[in-house]
């Protein structure tokens, strides 16, 4: 069994917490149990699970994996602070908010010998399967993807940071991709972002990747990908999915702990991340200057 400390309590953390107290039968998830939670204030207990310090998490030889559910600005702490006391981490998107961070986690998390995991559920939906295939076999000649939402809470980084769901989304679809130029709106009075993001794909196809955020806005993501066969315009409709999209990540997570993932799909995960997360800092350094 691998016991489990989960590090901040909102939505994410409480999933977290509720799918190790009921994994799905005969799943990896069983053999990950949840000991305890941190949190920066003082709480009562959560879905009986109690609170300990980050001290006694550290300590605590029953204690394997952390499980990091903070705000984006935190992660890079709270990784580091678990992989130098020898504990595997799990951390939601993004890992870190610069590259170099990133490199230097994982090269920790080398040294150390643990598992070193971020979160990517929106791999896992059922709309980004079934675009996945549609996309399949086909030619892009130029796409672009824009998402709208809300104003983004304090402690979440920058645009391209928070929404690199999406640029994970187009390296999935697309291959490994490079940067030409990106922008950033700004209203503060309006509570109001935009980034503007032009990518190329490794055959010189353009792409654009957006992320627009003001209060009110819909929560949503708007495709137009022009193929050699025709134009894709919407998300195909997608069946509904059978388990919930955390516990499938939890299953990989102890998939990894239990050493039944190859040494190559981990490289190849590795990859991928990096990659997302370079292009994600050459993003923020177009936006700045």
């Amino acid at each position: 069994m691998f016991g489990a400390v989960v590090v901040g309590i909102g939505t994410a953390g409480w999933v977290r917490i509720r799918d190790m107290l009921s994994p799905l039968p005969g799943s990896p998830a069983e053999k990950m149990t949840v000991k305890g939670f941190i949190s920066r204030r003082s709480l009562d207990p959560q879905q009986g699970v109690s609170q300990i310090t980050m001290e006694e998490a550290l300590s605590r030889d029953d204690i394997n994996v952390a499980f990091i559910c903070t705000e984006n600005a935190s992660h890079e702490d709270n990784i580091r602070t678990f992989l130098q006391a020898g504990k595997h981490v799990c951390v939601e998107y993004p890992m870190t908010l610069s590259y170099a961070a990133a490199v230097e986690l994982w090269e920790l998390a080398q040294e150390k010998g643990v598992i070193l995991h971020e979160e990517h559920i929106e791999l896992k939906t059922e709309d980004f399967k079934q675009l996945k295939k549609e996309v399949e076999g086909k030619t892009l000649q130029e796409g672009a993807l824009h998402f709208t939402g809300g104003a983004l809470k304090p402690g979440f980084g920058p645009l391209v940071f928070s929404g690199i769901a999406r640029l994970t989304w187009l390296v999935e679809l697309f291959g490994e991709l490079s940067v030409t130029a990106a922008t950033l709106e700004e209203d503060s009075a309006k509570n109001y972002s935009k980034m503007t993001a032009k990518l190329q794909m490794s055959n010189d196809r353009p792409l654009t990747w957006i992320e627009e955020r003001q209060p009110g806005l819909p929560r949503a993501k708007n495709i137009n990908f022009k193929f050699d066969s025709g134009t894709l315009t919407e998300i195909p409709p997608a069946p509904r999915g059978s388990g919930g999209l955390f516990m499938q990540d939890l299953i990989d997570v102890s998939n990894k702990l239990l050493g039944r993932v190859s040494p190559a799909e981990l490289q190849r995960e590795k990859t991928r991340i990096l990659h997302c997360l370079e292009l994600a800092d050459r993003i923020k350094t177009l936006c700045q200057s």
